[in-house]
């Protein structure tokens, strides 16, 4: 049957195949291919012939996924963005780049330390290039396992599954205040102090926030919550717009909040001190470029890891 489908299964078909998934009609998945729905259903036939099995249980309104049919889909995008990634990939070697990392990491580990260790590791590896994307780290996992980057990185209390985990560097929450909030003279604070005055969050994925409330509920207070924002940025200007005060990393503030006049308090409690994780599949070896990022990362953080 191996044979049969590597003769079967080409891109086209494959297409056609995700994009009735997505519509949920033949009619609109041919308008958005430009192809005749004939055509399409025609395909899909001879698909599921190949196959042996109903991809598709076929409905009055629109076409639904059988349990094969949503196996199928999983392989199918994989199957595409791979082609995608072979585009990419050989059209930088044709441009003469002769490596290329794909990473994914949360905007901790962006802000505060890779613009520095990718320029160390660029600036003697200049014949490779990086594709960096940021993402929080529960979907830094999930693009990890999908294939859809080779290295991330994500804060260390995220569930990695069966990643490969390297520790990479360390950071420092502090509260983020305005130098006239009735905190600012204290040298440091327990997150319990802070829960009666209003919060500035970060977006509802952000490990930081998570990690606030599941704080607030174990000190059995609220979290006053006054608005969500989706960066650093962000909230530091809503604390300095004096809308709530903020939970942000160390070496974060210093590159965001400092310049904007705001002060910020260290955190006292243990959830406060984070590792960052580098992560990786376990299951297939790195390219040798992936490889070397790799190394250096891990090796590169550990000097200025901080407690």
């Amino acid at each position: 049957m191996s044979r049969r489908l590597l003769r079967d299964l080409d891109i086209l078909t494959l297409q056609l195949f995700i994009a009735v998934c997505e519509e949920g009609t033949l009619t609109r998945a041919a308008e958005r291919e430009a192809i005749a729905p004939s055509a399409v259903s025609k395909r899909l036939a001879e698909l599921e012939a190949s196959l042996g099995v109903a991809l598709f249980v076929r409905q009055a309104k629109g076409m639904a996924l059988t349990s094969a049919g949503q196996s199928m889909l999983y392989h199918s995008r994989r199957m595409i963005q791979n082609v995608h990634n072979i585009g990419i990939e050989l059209g930088e070697y044709a441009n003469g780049v002769r490596g290329y990392v794909r990473m994914v990491a949360n905007i901790s580990s962006i802000v505060q330390f890779l613009p520095e260790d990718l320029e160390n590791f660029l600036s003697r590896h200049a014949e490779i290039k990086v594709d960096l994307a940021e993402r929080p780290s529960r979907r830094v996992v999930d693009e990890i396992e999908d294939d859809k980057a080779d290295l991330g990185i994500c804060a260390g209390d995220t569930d990695t599954r069966h990643l490969a985990r390297v520790p990479y560097r360390r950071d420092h929450l502090l509260v983020v205040l305005r130098p006239d909030h009735r905190l600012a003279k204290e040298p440091s604070v327990a997150f319990r102090q802070t829960l009666e005055f209003d919060y500035v969050g970060l977006h509802g994925d952000s490990t930081i926030f998570a990690r606030s409330v599941m704080a607030s509920r174990q000190a059995d207070m609220p979290l006053k919550l006054k608005i969500h924002v989706p960066s650093f940025d962000a909230l530091c200007r809503m604390v300095q717009a004096n809308l709530g005060i903020g939970l942000m990393p160390d070496r974060a503030f210093e590159v965001m909040g400092r310049p904007l006049g705001l002060q910020a308090i260290p955190l006292t409690d243990d959830w406060a001190r984070r590792q960052l994780l580098l992560v990786h599949r376990s299951d297939r070896p790195l390219a040798p470029c992936s490889r070397m990022m790799l190394d250096h990362l891990a090796t590169i953080g550990l000097p200025a890891a901080c407690a």
